[in-house]
C-alpha cells in the first residue's frame, strides 16, 4: 500500500469503463469532504456523442479531454487542496500528461477481469458508454508501471470496501491537507 499523504494530492481513479471509478471516488468524496470531479463531465460533447454511438475514442479525441483533467488537478494543487477525479487514464502517455508536474498525483488503478467488468456493464443503465467499447479500452490499457505513482486495487470487493482500503492505505481523514 502507499505511504500516508503529507502534502496536497489528487487521487486519479483510473481503469476501463465499468471498473467502479465513479462509485469509489464519490464515496471517498462524501467520507473525506474533498473536491470531486467526474472526469466524464470534462469530455467535449463530440467525445460523448462518439462513444454513445459505439465508436471508440482515438488519441486525438482524448487529448483535449486529458488537458481538462490535468487542468482540474492543477487547480486543486495550486489551491493547496486534495482532490479526487475519475479518468480512464488508459495509457502511460495519458498519465504522463495528467501528472505533468511530476508531483501531487497518485493513480488508483481499479483492476478487474474482463468477465467481471462485462457483467457490471450489462447491468448498468443510463450511461453513455455502451458495453461494446470495453474491448477497445482493454486493448488500449497499459497498466501502470512500478515507477509510476500508483496503487492497484482489485475490484472484487464492494465500492465501500475499496474506499475503506484506500482510506487506510493512505492514512486519510476528512479535511486533510
Amino acid at each position: 500500500m502507499p505511504r500516508p499523504l503529507t502534502k496536497p494530492t489528487v487521487l486519479v481513479f483510473m481503469g476501463v469503463t465499468g471498473s467502479g471509478k465513479s462509485a469509489v471516488a464519490a464515496l471517498l468524496a462524501l467520507r473525506l469532504g474533498w473536491p470531486f470531479e467526474e472526469g466524464d463531465a470534462l469530455h467535449p460533447p463530440a467525445n460523448i456523442e462518439k462513444m454513445a454511438l459505439g465508436n471508440p475514442l482515438t488519441d486525438a479525441d482524448r487529448w483535449p479531454w486529458l488537458e481538462r483533467v490535468a487542468g482540474w488537478i492543477e487547480d486543486r494543487l495550486d489551491a493547496g487542496e486534495n482532490g479526487l477525479v475519475t479518468c480512464s487514464a488508459l495509457k502511460r502517455s495519458y498519465r504522463d500528461l495528467i501528472n505533468r508536474r511530476g508531483t501531487g498525483v497518485a493513480f488508483v488503478y481499479l483492476k478487474g477481469s474482463r468477465e467481471t467488468i462485462a457483467a457490471r456493464l450489462a447491468a448498468r443503465h443510463g450511461h453513455f458508454m455502451p458495453p461494446n467499447l470495453l474491448d477497445s479500452q482493454l486493448a488500449d490499457l497499459e497498466e501502470p508501471a512500478p515507477d509510476e505513482p500508483s496503487i492497484r486495487i482489485e475490484i472484487g470487493p464492494s465500492a465501500a470496501e475499496i474506499a475503506e482500503t484506500i482510506i487506510e492505505g493512505f492514512g486519510l481523514r476528512p479535511g486533510q491537507v
